[in-house]
């Protein structure tokens, strides 16, 4: 799995900024970290998709925190920051951002809830 080699938090453009080994780079906004977060209060505790996270739009990222050598802490400013990014899930959420932030569109759509791309591209 690649392994990342430089991470920047670009605040006021709302992403985080990372870059592998493998030649790899991903620029990802913050909301679509929020609604992807790997933590059970978006995962959910039965499989399937999980709980549809939404209102996300304006979160910020206040800190990053490392965690060992294998992952990132992210505290939101919405009070988030039990997820743990590993580098395999930023490397995957880079790679599969279109089609992910895709998905979120038509979910967001069947609730009755508005969505919309993100500002800036991965």
């Amino acid at each position: 799995m690649p392994q990342p080699t430089d991470i920047k938090l670009r605040t006021s453009s709302r992403l985080l900024d990372v870059r592998f080994d493998d030649g790899s780079h991903f620029e990802l906004p913050f909301e679509y970290l929020r609604v992807f977060s790997p933590s059970a209060e978006v995962k959910g505790h039965g499989g399937g998709e999980g709980v549809l996270q939404t209102g996300k739009q304006n979160v910020g990222i206040t800190g990053v925190e490392p965690v060992g050598n294998y992952a990132l802490r992210l505290l939101f400013d919405d009070g988030h920051n039990t997820g743990l990014y590993t580098w395999s899930l930023l490397h995957e959420l880079g790679r599969d951002y279109r089609r992910n932030w895709a998905r979120y569109l038509e979910r967001c759509a069947a609730a009755g809830k508005s969505a919309q791309k993100p500002v800036g591209e991965v």
